[in-house]
């Protein structure tokens, strides 16, 4: 009885065992017919070759039409491994011009599936890249000897300028990040790693379409396969217009050579940036072919940072421009009126054992006078009045106010340019001084930030829209270097304008003191050379453990705005040194369209100065 208990549940056992067996094979057979192609992209490896057909990449175009970035013809070669046989390779080697070393060194990249995660034997890996047509030509005579390669017409930039670098940007290689980020790119792709090529990539790159070629058993391409009505056609990249004036731009980098700094100008209106010089800068045909890799390590070990675009990245103290924006907040909270001649100078500030230098002018002066005079003491009073000011309630309130002021026009945060690496500078807030002096602290203990010292920090870039948003009285575009792209409206970003927290009233003072500084005080210099230009402008010299750094921001005309400007000149003395004359020569490129004969003359004299300073701050 008991054995034939045990026999009936051994049959139940085997049973269930069978059935358990049965599904997992319907389950296995349900996973490779269904849910997953490998094995029919394997059959079809063999039978079809897919080849990607790449978009030619959209063109780039400056303010005024002028090409700036177009494509020439290149060549990759390309194999599939199962196909190739009995290779001689020192044939191959040679006719490359590569050698053994280099060969293997591919081959192991290649079989590499951390560095190449879609290696297959049967699909096209990538070869070489970027081949001239004369290379190319060699190889295609040889191409018969060297079964399963194969050519692929590609295009790489070529650029009309030696010119706008930085802005423009170059193309390379995809990486394994961007193979991970955005499955649209394979291996031996590329993209824009830089510039407007980064940040427009996604309009420049086009589409890929394909072309399925037919082959036999031995590989062999038979031609189209169902004569092409499963090819899919590659879609062009969309076409730039840049705001970049491209003359303009030029006669920036021809001033600031053998210089370290930037030139920022913006039209105020419309917030579009009409050139972005960074000094010391790069011809960007280096940044093309197969040498691009050895050219970029070059850069990047050149003490002087040619690749560092200054402009958007470089961190600076705004010396005395900075006065404009206190000037504004002041004004706003009613800390002084504009013809009250409210505070003393005694070549400087002194208070409480406490003193801060200023050069000789008449005191006590009113706002406007200040700024044509730069005065420091009254810049120093006004911050410290603010600070202490009893409806605040106490000095973290009140720096919280001013802060507030400041990033409204535009300090301490990132603008939102169109550019990759954009800095946000810094403005300090009350914590920041709480930490070190536990709380007590007032406008004495900080009054260096008064007059754009201290811990104030901005870019180049900043500087520049604080002139537009003065030359616009009170708003704002954010700074962009598109002006447009084919068949596709700018973000609302680039469009719409921003607002201060200051009053428009309150800008017209501002805009007649930095007149009155050309027409009679630090920047009259810019009155001299191009007197019709009706320039607004202020100076600045920030301190530095070397040389000062010489800066201006201005805009012209005074009515009307159509250029707003900043330049920062590492080690370059007083704003009035190279400052003033570098913004103002650019201010009459733009709106002459050339130099006078005299200018042009002063233009290469500020060229062929050379200040790099082997000991200057980076």
């Amino acid at each position: 009885m008991v054995k034939k208990y045990l026999l009936e549940k051994r049959k139940y056992i085997i049973g269930a065992a069978a059935v358990l067996i049965v599904v997992l094979y319907i389950c296995r057979l349900f996973v490779l017919q269904i849910t997953t192609d490998a094995y029919k992209q394997n059959a079809d490896n063999n039978a079809f070759l897919n080849k990607i057909k790449y978009p030619s990449r959209g063109a780039i175009y400056d303010r005024n039409g002028d090409l700036l970035v177009f494509n020439q013809p290149a060549y990759d070669i390309y194999m599939v491994p199962r196909e190739v046989v009995e290779l001689d390779t020192l044939d191959l080697c040679t006719t490359l011009d590569i050698s053994k070393d280099q060969f293997n060194r591919i081959i192991e990249d290649m079989r590499n599936r951390r560095k190449n995660p879609g290696y297959s034997r049967y699909t096209q890996q990538l070869f070489m890249s970027q081949l001239s047509a004369e290379e190319c030509g060699v190889f295609q005579e040889k191409l018969f000897k060297f079964p399963g390669f194969y050519i692929q017409r590609r295009t790489i930039r070529q650029y009309t300028y030696n010119s706008a670098a930085h802005a423009l940007g170059d193309i390379g290689e995809v990486s394994m990040r961007d193979i991970e980020n955005d499955d649209y790119y394979i291996r031996g792709d590329y993209i824009g790693k830089q510039g407007v090529e980064r940040s427009y990539e996604k309009h420049l790159r086009g589409e890929k379409g394909v072309e399925i070629l037919l082959r036999d058993a031995h590989g062999r391409i038979q031609g189209r396969y169902m004569n092409g009505e499963n090819d899919r056609p590659s879609v062009p990249g969309k076409n730039l217009t840049m705001s970049l004036d491209i003359e303009l731009q030029m006669l920036g980098e021809r001033l600031m050579k053998d210089k370290i700094g930037s030139i920022v100008a913006i039209e105020p209106e419309t917030g579009e940036i009409l050139c972005m010089v960074s000094a010391p800068d790069f011809d960007p045909h280096l940044m093309i072919g197969r040498q691009r890799g050895r050219n970029h390590a070059m850069l990047q070990r050149d003490n002087h940072k040619p690749l560092l675009n200054r402009a958007l990245m470089g961190a600076y103290p705004p010396g005395s421009t900075f006065k404009t924006a206190q000037a504004l907040v002041f004004l706003e909270e009613d800390i002084i009126q504009e013809h009250t001649p409210s505070f003393p100078c005694y070549n400087g500030f002194v208070h409480a054992g406490l003193r801060v230098g200023c050069h000789p002018h008449a005191a006590p002066i009113s706002l406007v006078p200040s700024l044509a005079t730069s005065c420091n003491s009254y810049y120093c009073w006004g911050l410290y009045r603010m600070f202490g000011d009893r409806k605040y309630g106490s000095s973290q309130n009140a720096i919280t106010v001013w802060k507030d002021h400041m990033v409204s026009q535009g300090f301490g945060y990132r603008l939102g340019v169109d550019l990759p690496g954009e800095i946000r500078g810094f403005i300090p807030n009350a914590q920041f001084y709480d930490k070190p002096y536990k709380g007590r602290w007032n406008g004495l203990t900080v009054i260096s930030i008064s007059i754009g010292q201290g811990e104030i920090l901005t870019t180049p870039l900043q500087i520049a829209n604080l002139g537009a948003t003065i030359a616009n009285r009170g708003f704002f575009v954010t700074p962009h270097i598109v002006k447009g792209i084919e068949d596709t409206p700018l973000d609302s970003l680039y469009t719409e304008r921003r607002y201060t927290t200051i009053d428009q009233k309150y800008y017209d003072p501002v805009v007649e003191g930095m007149r009155m500084a050309v027409t009679g005080g630090t920047c009259r210099l810019a009155e001299y050379w191009f007197p019709e230009g009706k320039i607004c402008g202020k100076t600045g010299t920030a301190q530095n453990r070397g040389k000062d750094h010489s800066i201006f921001m201005g805009f012209a005309p005074m009515d009307k705005p159509k250029i707003a400007i900043s330049v920062y000149v590492e080690n370059g003395g007083f704003g009035a040194t190279y400052g003033v004359p570098i913004g103002t020569l650019m201010m009459e490129q733009y709106l002459k369209g050339k130099l006078s004969p005299e200018n042009e003359r002063r233009a290469e004299e500020i060229s062929n100065r050379k200040i790099y300073y082997e000991d200057a701050e980076r």
